[in-house]
């Protein structure tokens, strides 16, 4: 654990420092100045967000859609650079005639998808063994970790298929804050629902097996429920966690087939996102404030993943359920009333 946190511990100190603090000279350089303010505080709530909420069945999405807004950065306001020209979202091609044109908003929703880096770290650091065998399985050394990659693998196609079937719609028509306090609710009633049924209706069954243990059709069942989360304010974490409820597994082996597959999605989905609009938000951002929030986002991701499996292991998913119904009723006062 500490050849983990020392090096992000160093990449926060210097983080700041690179910001350009008041007093410090920054060398001279081609690079543009960023187009818009991004403080270094907004950086490290962003980062605490999405450490905390990417684990956790509460949503991460969700939560920085509402923590963006409460920091003012949901301006539709096109963005121009130092030179005075438009900066482009997507430039005016054949697809997009007329282009469009980057916003402060735009950038914001890429910078929270992006320091997503810093939880696929907290899993890769944390679960390092497992990922190794699943490498090993890749190449046909480890007949474990070959069952595990298939069944992750498995679980990731229903989401990766309709999100990418559905992105714009999604995009365009579920983030927002109505959506989000929808989502927590439901989510909050498959929570309490799931956790009633498994304690009612079996005995543990999986608590000895390892996940590669795992049938295939169940690997498909958790990736189906998994789809749901496509939904923002639903949560991946969530679904994963639920689907391994109702295919057997413990709250304990339910919680790491769901980091594991988190690894495999996020590192999907954020690759995606920086290789097709990385480089729109760093003209807008810069690169400090990303390496900032992908830095705090790992510790704090970290702590929370450990913190987590005990949780559940002792008392299962009914208080996140609690927390999500209270959280939408908030948010429902808080912007409707």
């Amino acid at each position: 654990m500490r050849n983990f946190f020392l090096p992000l511990i160093f990449l926060l100190l210097l983080t700041p420092l690179a910001s350009g603090q008041p007093g410090i000279q920054r060398p001279a350089t081609n690079t543009p100045a960023p187009a818009a303010e991004l403080s270094i505080g907004d950086a490290i709530v962003l980062g605490v967000v999405e450490g905390v909420t990417e684990f956790l069945p509460v949503s991460s999405t969700g939560h920085l859609i509402i923590a963006s807004r409460a920091l003012g950065l949901e301006s539709e306001k096109p963005l121009v650079g130092r030179d005075g020209q438009p900066l482009w979202y997507h430039k005016p091609s054949e697809k997009y005639p007329a282009g469009e044109p980057l916003t402060l908003k735009l950038a914001a929703d890429t910078f929270n998808v992006v320091i997503q880096f810093g939880a696929i770290a907290a899993v890769a650091l944390l679960y390092w063994p497992q990922l190794v065998s699943l490498l090993m399985g890749l190449l046909g050394r480890d007949p474990a970790g070959r069952r595990l990659l298939i069944n992750l693998i498995i679980a990731f196609i229903p989401a990766a298929v309709i999100g990418l079937a559905l992105k714009n719609w999604i995009d365009a028509k579920l983030f927002g804050v109505g959506p989000v306090i929808v989502a927590q609710l439901a989510g909050a009633g498959l929570m309490l629902f799931a956790e009633s049924w498994r304690r009612r209706n079996f005995k543990v069954r999986a608590s000895d097996d390892g996940l590669e243990h795992m049938p295939p059709h169940h690997a498909a069942g958790i990736g189906t429920l998994q789809v749901l989360a496509l939904w923002p304010g639903m949560s991946r974490s969530m679904t994963t966690i639920v689907g391994g409820y109702f295919c057997g597994l413990e709250p304990k082996r339910a919680a790491e087939f769901s980091f594991l597959l988190g690894f495999l999605t996020l590192t999907a989905a954020t690759g995606l996102k920086s290789v097709t609009h990385g480089a729109a938000m760093i003209q807008v951002f810069g690169w400090s404030h990303v390496l900032l929030g992908c830095g705090v986002a790992a510790i704090v991701a970290a702590l929370c993943v450990r913190w987590l499996v005990g949780w559940l292991t002792r008392h299962g998913l009914a208080a996140f359920a609690w927390y999500r119904i209270a959280m939408a009723i908030v948010l429902a006062i808080a912007f409707y009333l």
